[in-house]
């Protein structure tokens, strides 16, 4: 089992041999080529399949002539003990034909899964930026099994085609006439299948574009299920996600007329084949050129050669589909990340200031300082920044998906469109990524550092993370690098204690994926603990405390300065329970860092803070000051574990 689960080292390690994304014919001779000796070893098999196969008929028809027609008994149990050995050969490499065949399909379609997830890995946030999930999930998934698939009917055609040539040449050793009809029954099958492909794949891309749509409006719709019950919006969204699963239906079924259609020109073909076969057969044995068991041969090989003429029609439907999948697959993998090694890496200073130079904001080391915009993206691209982060921009998707009402020339054009857009995206991405950053640590901007390095000194946390399935130890501590005591330290500070016994087992509980069984706010406490638990040098958070109430929030504002002590921390927040206990705050007005200070003298002297943070009219209270000193939780009980 070497081979299984299939070994990816493309995308995260250096020099790692990595798919062929020229096109999607490359891509998909690279596919057999990362199957290895596996390949080859199951073309072996196959073939060694084949060979009981093509002797079958011809053992029958000798026994028939020979044995039967001379009445010579010995002969004929001859020929049946060698029949009979013959057919158990074929049982037992039928059985290891089958076993190989199967481990091709496993390992293209887990393979597929693996290198889209190590790509995932390598782009990071990139991939977001310019690909839909939907499509990442397709390639993932459906595509992955259709490489499989293509695996499989290959190996299978090559050695039927052997067998089909063997064949042909037996029955020219018989009879040039009916050797030829066998030899041109095969090319006529194709010549006149051909033409029902093109409609065939066309309407295979839509029904994959179809799906892909679907895949991620149900991304979309268990991602925010909460916020759709919250609003009355699941009948809408249910209903648009039933409208486009009907047209996927629709596709489907479009798709399945014209693979029907191939399938009835095969049966239609094969069948008029072996009918010709026998017409010409006996008449040539009323004429005595042929002998009755060289006519039953005859007959046993018709009836192999259907099995070669639908695989090979089978062959032309799923290299069809491949084709429309490695497209997609191409789309998705040839993309390459922006970032570059420096020529001379510097190492992250480490309790220094920060400085962007975008915003003019400095940051001072070891303190807790947060930033107030009246524009949350502003925040959002200064955090951005921080974390050497690549800012989202609106509508910088863009679909491999064409509108489906597109054919020919006019799809073409569409394409190539988009290929061209593709590209020019990557290249503004290049271009940003491989200038000075703007932001430096101490002096050294963030481009002269090592990646890892920096996303080692700098984390943000931002307002959409991921929580995935698994126990809350895993959740927090995905590294098991803490011990108990400092876990609780996360926990307490993040006001979390609820999300601990709302799971059987404590530490142990386990999270269902994205922490549907939690609300909103304790989602957004267990990220902040999952921040506070990983103790970057640099913590940015953006937004930690909006989706909780005014009295965890304050209990979470008391504790996070003395967690966070001595080491630096930026918040992104209008919140005045926070802004009550930062060392500093930076307001920013049209993404420019314009005043500073402490939240009480910014309250007293400017009219731009107390516009964005301030709620009610003038004179009225802040939260901050309504809510009374919260006292300290108490810590996670040892029994509770």
């Amino acid at each position: 089992m070497r081979d299984f689960p299939p070994v990816t080292r493309a995308y995260t390690e250096r020099g790692a041999d990595e798919p062929d994304t020229r096109s999607p014919l490359r891509f998909l001779w690279w596919m057999v080529r990362a199957n290895g000796v596996l390949f080859w070893v199951g073309l072996l098999v196959a073939l060694i399949w084949m060979v009981p196969q093509t002797l079958g008929p011809w053992i029958v028809g000798r026994a028939i002539d020979t044995g039967i027609v001379a009445g010579d008994s010995a002969k004929t149990m001859q020929w049946i003990l060698l029949l009979a050995v013959v057919t158990v050969f074929g049982a037992a490499s039928g059985i290891a034909f089958h076993t190989v065949i199967v481990r091709e399909w496993l390992i293209a379609l887990y393979g597929t899964t693996k290198l889209v997830t190590r790509k995932a890995l390598q782009l990071g946030h990139v991939l977001t930026r310019r690909t839909p999930t939907g499509e990442v999930l397709s390639v993932s998934g459906s595509d992955g099994d259709q490489f499989g698939a293509l695996m499989e009917v290959t190996t299978r055609a090559l050695s039927q085609l052997a067998a089909y040539l063997v064949v042909a040449g037996i029955v020219l050793t018989t009879s040039v006439r009916m050797g030829l009809l066998v030899l041109v029954s095969a090319p006529l099958l194709v010549l006149l299948g051909a033409p029902l492909l093109r409609p065939m794949q066309r309407w295979q891309g839509v029904e994959r574009a179809r799906n892909s749509e679907l895949t991620s409006m149900a991304t979309d719709i268990v991602g925010g299920l909460r916020i759709l019950r919250g609003i009355g919006g699941e009948q809408t969204f249910g209903g648009n996600y039933d409208t486009q699963s009907q047209r996927v239906r629709e596709s489907g079924v479009a798709a399945g007329r014209w693979l029907a259609a191939v399938e009835s020109v095969g049966v239609l073909l094969s069948g008029s084949f072996v009918v010709a076969l026998m017409w010409l057969g006996t008449r040539e044995v009323a004429q005595g050129e042929l002998t009755v068991g060289e006519l039953v041969s005859f007959l046993g090989y018709g009836l192999f050669l259907i099995q070669p003429m639908r695989t090979f029609v089978e062959f032309a439907q799923k290299w069809t589909r491949s084709v429309v999948s490695a497209r997609k697959a191409v789309a998705v993998l040839s993309q390459r990340p922006p970032w570059v090694h420096p020529a001379e890496p510097a190492s992250l200073p480490s309790h220094a200031p920060i400085v962007d130079g975008a915003s003019g904001a400095t940051i001072e080391p070891g303190r807790l300082t947060m930033v107030v915009s009246a524009v949350p993206d502003d925040c959002a691209a200064l955090a951005d920044r921080l974390g050497r982060y690549l800012h989202s921009e609106e509508g910088a998707l863009v679909s491999d998906e064409i509108p489906e009402e597109l054919k020919g020339r006019a799809a073409l054009r569409e394409r190539s469109a988009r290929a061209r857009a593709r590209e020019e995206q990557a290249r503004r991405d290049d271009e940003r990524a491989r200038q000075p950053w703007g932001v430096t640590v101490g002096g050294v901007d963030l481009a002269s550092v090592e990646l890892d390095e920096v996303r080692a000194g700098i984390l943000v946390s931002d307002t959409a993370p991921q929580i995935f399935a698994g126990t809350l130890r895993d959740a927090v501590d995905p590294l098991h690098r803490l011990s108990r005591e400092q876990a609780e330290q996360a926990l307490h500070t993040a006001a979390a204690e609820d999300v601990f016994d709302a799971l059987p087992g404590g530490w142990q509980g386990e999270l269902e994926e994205r922490g549907r069984g939690l609300s909103g706010g304790q989602r957004q406490r267990l990220v902040l603990m999952r921040a506070l638990a990983a103790d970057p040098e640099v913590l940015v958070l953006v937004e930690p405390t909006s989706a909780v109430d005014a009295h965890t929030e304050a209990r979470i504002a008391e504790r996070l300065g003395a967690h966070r002590g001595g080491r630096t921390t930026v918040v992104m927040t209008a919140s005045p329970l926070l802004l009550h206990h930062a060392d500093e705050v930076i307001l920013l007005e049209d993404g420019v860092a314009t005043t500073r200070g402490r939240h009480a003298d910014l309250l007293a002297g400017s009219a731009a803070y107390r516009s964005v943070v301030v709620r009610g009219t003038e004179g009225t209270p802040t939260l901050a000051e309504r809510v009374e000193p919260v006292e300290p939780a108490e810590p996670v009980r040892e029994g509770s574990r």
